[in-house]
Parts: structure tokens; sequence; C-alpha cells
């Protein structure tokens, strides 16, 4: 854990973590599977190597992209209501 990357990636699965363990012992059956939090996980993996080999904007972007696939697919704080 020494760079920004490292430590808002983690941070994003940590929440993803608790999300999925959330919802797998919640009384109503999810709507989703464990499949659906690969893409965001390995964002993140994604994310934290190029940030750490001098891609920062690249990492950022990709940073979005997980945030905005999490809100709009995974829906953890039941989707967003206009």
């Amino acid at each position: 854990m020494e760079t920004v990357y490292d430590w808002i990636t983690v941070a994003i699965f940590g929440g993803l973590v608790v999300l999925f363990l959330h919802r797998s012992v919640g009384e109503q059956e999810p709507n989703d599977t464990i499949l659906h939090y690969l893409p965001p996980a390995v964002g993140c993996a994604i994310a934290n190597y190029v940030g750490n080999h001098g891609q920062g904007p690249i990492s950022a972007l990709i940073v979005v992209a997980v945030l905005i696939y999490i809100v709009l697919v995974l829906k953890p704080f039941g989707g967003l209501k206009f």
C-alpha cells in the first residue's frame, strides 16, 4: 500500500466485498451472481496496475468506469431514482 492507486482500488474492492456479503446473507434471494462482481474487481486490479506504472489519467478513467458499472449494474443503493 504505497500509492494512491493502491488505496483507492482496495477501498472500492472492499466495498464490493461488503456489498456481496450483505446481499448473500439477506432474506431476499439476490438478483445478482458472483459473476456480476468480476468486471469491477478486474477493473480495480487493472486500474491499480496501470496507475502504479505511471499512467494516472488512464487509471482514473478505469476507476470511473468501475464506479459507473457498480452504480448501474449492481445498484448498491437501490438504483438511481430521478
